[in-house]
């Protein structure tokens, strides 16, 4: 993926891993790529990928304990390139982490779908754990075609 200061606008933001902000971030990337004139298909499709990249980092990278997540949005041409990051436990095994259904939180009525959801709704997809500071970050990219 390019890298961030090839976009011709950006943003990108902080805020605590609580699930109360999951909607704010969705929200915030949705408003972002508004400017792309993007179908409400696309859209939608977007902002599904984001409450998944989010909860994720709220519910396993730091299991609803405190921390923050990062969030950087940027546009390039007619792509929104996304990457969300947190600094939690990071995941031992990412291949089987992306595998559907799996999860690790069975007891919570958690359905494994997560990283499946975020791949079939956006272009690409990169899932990797932090060298520095631990955890995982979440790079996803789609063209808005409309």
């Amino acid at each position: 993926m390019e890298k961030i200061e090839n976009y011709f606008n950006k943003f990108s933001l902080k805020f605590d891993a609580k699930l109360i902000n999951e909607g704010f971030a969705r929200s915030m990337v949705a408003t972002f790529c508004v400017q792309l004139n993007p179908s409400v298909s696309e859209i939608n499709d977007i902002k599904t990928a984001v409450s998944e990249a989010v909860t994720n980092c709220i519910v396993h990278g730091y299991g609803g304990g405190k921390g923050e997540i990062e969030l950087f949005v940027g546009i390039k041409d007619n792509i929104v390139f996304i990457k969300i990051t947190d600094h939690g436990v990071g995941i031992k095994d990412i291949e089987k982490a992306r595998q559907p259904f799996f999860t690790t939180k069975s007891k919570e009525e958690r359905s494994g779908m997560g990283f499946t959801l975020m791949e079939s709704f956006m272009d690409e997809l990169d899932v990797y754990n932090n060298a520095e500071g631990g955890g995982l970050t979440v790079e996803m990219q789609k063209e808005i075609r409309s």
